[in-house]
């Protein structure tokens, strides 16, 4: 007989008790983990995203003085390489704003891991009920 076979219910309640609450404490512990990774990422995207606004503001600028610049001299070199400097700062903007809404999309942010292991816990709990 295997030591197991020697143990009695209240005993094996007892480890599986035991065993819970440790598993618990562990996916606590990794959720706790996981939360904290994925506020880091959305720091870093709303990061971007204000960084999109301080680009897009410049933007904006170059290309009121480009318009400006354009009207007065109609078609003058200097205006439209304002106007050129504007449209990039426009683009690297979007590209900006738009990496930084992705990054901030619920599915990027939920806890994967931690729901992956409760999963996967909770079959192990099965098998040994």
């Amino acid at each position: 007989m295997n030591n197991m076979n020697e143990k009695s219910a209240p005993a094996l309640v007892g480890d599986l008790i035991n065993d819970v609450t440790g598993l618990f404490k562990k996916e606590i512990q990794l959720l706790r983990s996981e939360v904290s990774e994925k506020a880091s990422q959305a720091a870093v995207a709303l990061g971007l995203i204000v960084g999109a606004i301080v680009v897009a503001l410049v933007a904006l600028n170059v290309l009121a003085a480009a318009l400006v610049v354009a009207i007065q001299n109609w078609g003058i070199a200097p205006g439209w390489a304002a106007l050129i400097v504007g449209l990039a700062l426009a683009v690297i903007a979007f590209a900006m704003a738009k990496k930084g809404s992705t990054d901030l999309k619920a599915s990027k942010l939920a806890p994967e891991k931690t729901v992956r292991a409760v999963e996967r816990d909770a079959d192990m709990a099965k098998e040994k009920v």
